[in-house]
């Protein structure tokens, strides 16, 4: 037998080398049709999800003020998504759900207010022109239930989605008023539909025509130029689920973006090749009686080194209604422990508001004192060894006055401590210390009551020198109070909410001081001396102010911001004159937004974390200019200050555990160099508005 004959002939062996050629380019050319058919059109992907890849259960954890001034891992992204806002009980409303097979997204909360919604993003601010598809499905009605796109931030974006009893494209940006945001309805129309309908919306936008549609519902198409980029969202106010969502782009619109997304990086890199690196200069173990964002610095044994003292607090009540010190640990940068007052205990690491310490020398003799309440008494203390050299009882709260949830005994437990020249004597030797919302006592050195007011305090005050009679003003949340105590004036009746932020400066050489606040709920205002609001800003619950050198290039200081409760990450930079001249969204959590001189130059930066991803610091154009290395440093917590003597600021992070401290790679940096003044560290808080005032070594 012969084997040849009975193979069977394949044609692809019988084939000449002139034909394997040709299908060799036949296949290439077939390959990169395919590829320019999927990077046109509709079919340019810039997301797909269908959630398969996210675990089961909630997207996020319960958060509440810890978030205001810590970086909690918890807060972070999940897969795609962020959570872009919470206030109190729908912190954690977002989960992942599956039925038959397939997963969801689901919004489990109610929100009873109109001035924020519960809303998840994804994406890039850098999306222009693109399509979003999917499906969701309200559990209840009434209720704002739909999509957001080109979104800029949680309060300047599109919205297209059910609301009552009708489909509505709404724009959304900022406000006019208090809390309330600004919101122009683009179309509507009604649409009947009820709980547990499946709605799906197509979305195309394409330069300033934007063109939307519910399937079997209304369609709309409107020209609008407000926003030009952005994010894609869900936004529900009423429990809901949100189904596999699809994002695509033009090849055009996919090249546009990733050009535009690698010159930014381009120019973040550049910038932060510029720069000093961080390096360690200290580590130190805290653990057992380490902190959240509750460290003071300065020198406590008299070597002209900077030490650290760690305060632990005890709640008496709920969240931070009734807080006091439960335990004062003072150790030196080399990790030995000077002394200890109080029970150090491991599990005493949360923080969401002041306690009263600080370190400063209130008696003049050169050497610094630890100033603070605890166990209702206040206490002036030797920062050498911690012995008490006087104390007294803190104040009683006031007779016949409301009772308040945040004075539960009958003395005040001490909210903050701030340092004041109210008798003239030519340096901060005066206490001011506060309950939480209510009430103000002042102190002179030897613990003798000055004066005593009420107001709505807000979180810390400032002071300041209105009428250069060598005596210090004191600006409490609203109101400007005389050396005396007198209330010059108060803007009390006029705003609601209280003040988080508050400071009197300069913003320029031979402009008069004015009054900065930002005021939570009530936005950021700036006023004159006389109480008169000059600019007024309705952008959400502001806090955390600083003021900074942050542009060379404009004329006097300018400020940063950042917003919390409702739509938190938000960061606003003003100019000199209270303008808005910048606002972006790099995440969504608070920040002390704290200014930082690394280069010694004349334009500092702020920091917004020190997570290595989510972090780094940033300059008044709001480019990230500063990263911290992957070598496993602490990121709950960070401050800013100048350890190693050369003007430059060291970055000090830290948890509960331990604490680092950064400083740059070319210390010492020789030669003239920028040395800001700043507030003391003996008026230091968590509520602090941050000046930071023009001058040179």
């Amino acid at each position: 037998m012969q084997w040849n004959n009975c193979l069977i002939k394949n044609p692809f062996i019988d084939m000449s080398a002139k034909k394997w050629i040709f299908l060799f380019f036949f296949l290439v050319g077939l390959i990169i049709i395919g590829c320019n058919t999927f990077r046109s059109g509709k079919n340019t992907i810039l997301l797909a999800d269908d959630f398969r890849f996210l675990p089961r259960g909630p997207l996020g954890s319960e958060l509440g003020a810890e978030t205001e001034y810590h970086f909690l891992h918890q807060a972070r992204p999940r897969g795609n998504w962020s959570i872009s806002t919470f206030r109190y009980n729908l912190s954690a409303s977002w989960s992942v759900r599956e039925t038959g097979g397939k997963r969801f997204l689901y919004q489990d909360g109610v929100n009873p207010d109109d001035h924020w919604h519960p809303m998840i993003i994804a994406g890039s601010s850098l999306w222009t022109d693109y399509r979003l598809n999917t499906k969701f499905s309200p559990d209840t009605l009434p209720g704002r239930v739909g999509i957001v796109f080109r979104y800029r931030h949680d309060r300047s974006y599109y919205f297209f989605g059910l609301e009552n009893d009708s489909a509505k494209l709404i724009m959304v940006d900022h406000g006019i008023a208090f809390r309330k945001p600004c919101e122009k309805i683009l179309a509507g129309a009604k649409f009947a539909y009820g709980p547990d309908d499946l709605i799906e919306v197509n979305i195309n936008v394409l330069g300033s025509d934007i063109r939307v549609s519910i399937d079997g519902g209304p369609a709309f198409q409107v020209t609008d130029t407000v926003f030009k980029e952005g994010k894609i969202g869900f936004l529900a106010d009423v429990p809901a689920s949100f189904y596999a969502i699809q994002v695509s782009t033009t090849r055009a619109g996919f090249n546009d973006f990733t050009s535009r997304e690698k010159r930014n990086r381009e120019i973040s890199d550049s910038l932060m090749t510029e720069n000093p690196k961080p390096v360690v200069y200290k580590k130190i173990s805290t653990e057992g009686f380490g902190v959240g964002r509750n460290l003071r610095f300065g020198d406590l044994d008299g070597d002209r080194e900077t030490d650290v003292l760690v305060g632990q607090v005890i709640h008496h009540g709920p969240k931070d209604a009734n807080s006091e010190l439960s335990c004062l640990t003072a150790i030196t940068l080399d990790g030995k422990i000077l002394w200890q007052i109080g029970s150090p205990d491991g599990w005493k690491t949360h923080l969401t508001n002041d306690v009263a310490f600080q370190i400063h020398d209130i008696n003049q003799d050169g050497e610094n004192e630890v100033i603070y309440c605890m166990n209702q008494q206040l206490i002036i203390a030797e920062g050498r060894n911690g012995r008490t050299i006087k104390k007294i009882p803190t104040p009683l709260v006031p007779e016949g006055k409301p009772a308040s949830r945040h004075n539960i005994f009958k003395r005040i437990l001490g909210d903050c401590i701030y340092f004041a020249d109210l008798s003239g004597r030519g340096y901060r030797g005066d206490i001011v210390l506060k309950d939480r919302y209510s009430y103000l006592w002042t102190f002179d050195r030897d613990l003798n009551l000055l004066w005593y007011n009420e107001c709505n305090t807000g979180h810390y005050p400032y002071s300041y020198d209105t009428d250069h009679d060598g005596r210090e003003e004191l600006i409490m949340g609203y109101t400007l109070f005389d050396d005396d105590g007198t209330a010059i004036w108060s803007l009390d009746t006029v705003l609601s909410d209280h003040a988080d932020g508050v400071a009197i400066l300069k913003y320029r050489e031979n402009d008069p001081p004015i009054y900065m606040c930002a005021a939570s709920d009530e936005g950021m205002f700036f006023a004159d001396l006389s109480g008169t609001i000059l600019k007024h800003h309705y952008i959400g619950h502001v806090q955390n102010p600083a003021v900074a050198n942050f542009r060379e290039d404009l004329p006097g200081l300018e400020t940063v911001s950042i917003n919390f409760w409702g739509n938190q990450g938000i960061i606003h930079l003003y100019d000199a004159t209270g303008d808005i001249y910048h606002s972006f969204e790099p995440n969504q959590y608070g920040s002390m937004c704290l200014p930082v001189n690394w280069t010694g130059d004349s334009e500092e930066f702020f920091i917004l974390n020190a997570h290595v991803d989510e972090g780094g610091a940033y300059d008044g154009f709001g480019r990230k200019v500063l990263i911290f290395p992957d070598d496993g440093h602490p990121d709950m917590c960070y401050a800013v200050l100048d350890i190693t003597g050369d003007c430059r600021d060291e970055i000090v992070v830290w948890d509960p555990n331990e604490v680092w401290v950064y400083t740059q790679d070319d210390n010492p940096r020789a030669g003239k160099l920028y040395k800001p003044l700043r507030n003391p560290l003996y008026n230091y808080s968590n509520y602090q508005a941050t000046v930071s005032l023009q001058d040179w070594e």
